[in-house]
């Protein structure tokens, strides 16, 4: 067993093997997709009914039955770990829960999740790497030394790979909203020009946008419900540049604010904001664009052009080796 799962010989096919099924995995997938709008929304109802809960139980002062209705988690085990390691405060800081928002997960219980994955990884890359090293014998012509480093770099990144899934999440989320957000503020536009109410606006832009950018419709309604049970106007604005966390959408929250408090003209400065977000993202695929060329010099050097020699240097090579 550990002869075979370290000869070269059949590493590289299995590797193979491997890559041609993710590629396949690759295209076939979207195929298969059948889209999670209606679980996204289902998700932000349940939040909404959560923060009206939440502010009816503020409004008759009863702190306690509130308290004991939230913390009911799905994973209570996750959450014991927790509590008695006190992970909190010692994986949490001030972005953590910003991150989380950005990426998705709004829930106490995803937090827990966050923090028990952030626990538990790294004693698990832990003993992989023990077991694949010492036991299997992978590094064996390496001293001893280099092996216990290999070995703690392991369980060094089975700590952070939560953090690189969060941000995974956080740089997809962003990118469909980024590309959706120029045509949810023309929307957004049309709806103020035509006179309804902002929070309105943002209910139809979310029923209009739901197809293109699911993340967006599901901000928007969250957006609305929190317009209409938070204190402040103004808080709404701020979580939800906070939770997409582009400064594109942070400065329509600032306008946004800016119109509540002072009352100035909102569609002007709409219409000025919507114009930047189209000329940046025109800007961006010009950028690519350009950047385009000087990718592809190296794979037509290294691809295209010994194909091409072959192709046309081959015939007239074999020709000349049959007459000499």
């Amino acid at each position: 067993m550990v002869a075979l799962l370290t000869d070269p010989a059949f590493l590289l096919p299995a590797f193979v093997v491997i890559a041609v099924l993710a590629t396949f995995y690759t295209l076939a997938a979207p195929y298969f997709d059948r889209g999670d709008l209606d679980k996204r929304m289902k998700a932000v109802a349940l939040e909404r009914e959560q923060m009206r809960a939440r502010e009816r139980a503020r409004l008759n002062a009863e702190a306690v039955q509130s308290k004991a209705s939230l913390r009911a988690q799905h994973n209570t085990s996750v959450r014991q770990v927790v509590e008695r390691l006190n992970l909190r405060e010692a994986l949490v800081d001030a972005n953590t829960m910003n991150r989380l928002r950005q990426a998705g997960y709004r829930s106490q219980n995803a937090l827990n999740v966050f923090l028990f994955a952030r626990f538990v990884l790294p004693f698990v890359f832990l003993a992989l790497a023990i077991f694949y090293i010492f036991y299997l014998g992978f590094l064996g012509d390496k001293p001893f030394p280099m092996r216990v480093l290999a070995t703690v770099v392991i369980a060094y990144i089975g700590f952070y790979v939560p953090n690189i899934f969060i941000s995974n999440k956080v740089s997809k989320r962003q990118t469909s909203i980024r590309r959706a957000w120029p045509d949810a503020l023309d929307l957004m536009l049309i709806c103020v020009e035509s006179g309804i109410s902002i929070e309105v606006a943002f209910k139809r832009v979310a029923d209009e946008i739901a197809m293109a950018s699911p993340e967006l419709a599901e901000e928007l309604v969250l957006t609305t419900a929190e317009l209409s049970f938070l204190q402040e106007r103004r808080q709404a604005y701020e979580n939800l540049g906070t939770r997409v966390g582009l400064d594109t959408v942070k400065a329509v929250t600032q306008a946004l604010i800016q119109a509540e408090r002072y009352g100035t003209p909102l569609a002007q400065a709409l219409r000025v904001l919507a114009q930047e977000c189209r000329d940046q993202r025109m800007n961006e695929a010009e950028k690519k664009a350009a950047a385009l060329p000087p990718k592809l010099t190296v794979p037509m050097i290294l691809f295209f052009l010994p194909v091409l020699i072959a192709v046309i240097l081959g015939p007239a090579g074999i020709q000349v080796s049959d007459r000499f």
